[in-house]
């Protein structure tokens, strides 16, 4: 057995053990950032959606609009998508400590779509654990990182995120195609 082939079943191993503590049933992502469509935004702008944060045991927070904080449940319906967070260096209660005083700041907020909304919220409680050394993370980067680094739940909640988009960018299309034929 080769050492190459070795490494890919340990890496392997490892890839399992870490989507064991995911229960897509019972949607507990621990140490994720989570993601969900936005009715009719995300079906124009699929790259727009609600975010939550989830503490060590897999339960979402997610901020859902002025003074609320949803608590194992988000707003716009069950994740589509996550973002799997390494967390060597912060314990379990650390990190639960983070998500809670998070969750107790934006009890306190009024929600703005635009500057302080879903995404902030996430983005503040990585600022209070210190994630990754870095204590600057914004709506901005929880969005680009959800995107570019988030994995779908399931083949339907990729349907469920990009369907929607698909079929108005189709009828567009079929419209302007049948206008030009006029």
């Amino acid at each position: 057995v080769s050492t190459q082939s070795t490494w890919g079943r340990n890496k392997m191993a490892a890839m399992l053990e870490k989507d064991a503590r995911i229960d897509r049933e019972r949607d507990r992502y621990p140490y994720c950032v989570v993601w969900t469509p936005l009715p009719l935004i995300t079906w124009f702008l699929p790259f727009i959606g609600h975010t939550g944060i989830c503490n060590s045991s897999g339960v979402i927070y997610d901020f859902a609009g002025p003074y609320t904080v949803n608590e194992d449940h988000m707003a716009f319906g069950r994740p589509t998508r996550y973002w799997a967070l390494p967390h060597q260096g912060i314990s379990p209660t650390e990190w639960d400590a983070a998500v809670d005083d998070g969750a107790k700041e934006y009890r306190r907020r009024m929600h703005n779509l635009c500057c302080d909304n879903c995404h902030s919220h996430v983005a503040m409680t990585l600022n209070l654990m210190g994630y990754n050394g870095f204590t600057e993370w914004t709506m901005f980067h929880i969005g680009l990182y959800m995107y570019f680094k988030g994995s779908f739940v399931s083949t339907g909640g990729m349907i469920r995120t990009w369907l929607p988009f698909l079929i108005i960018a189709t009828i567009i299309a079929l419209a302007c195609s049948w206008r030009s034929f006029s």
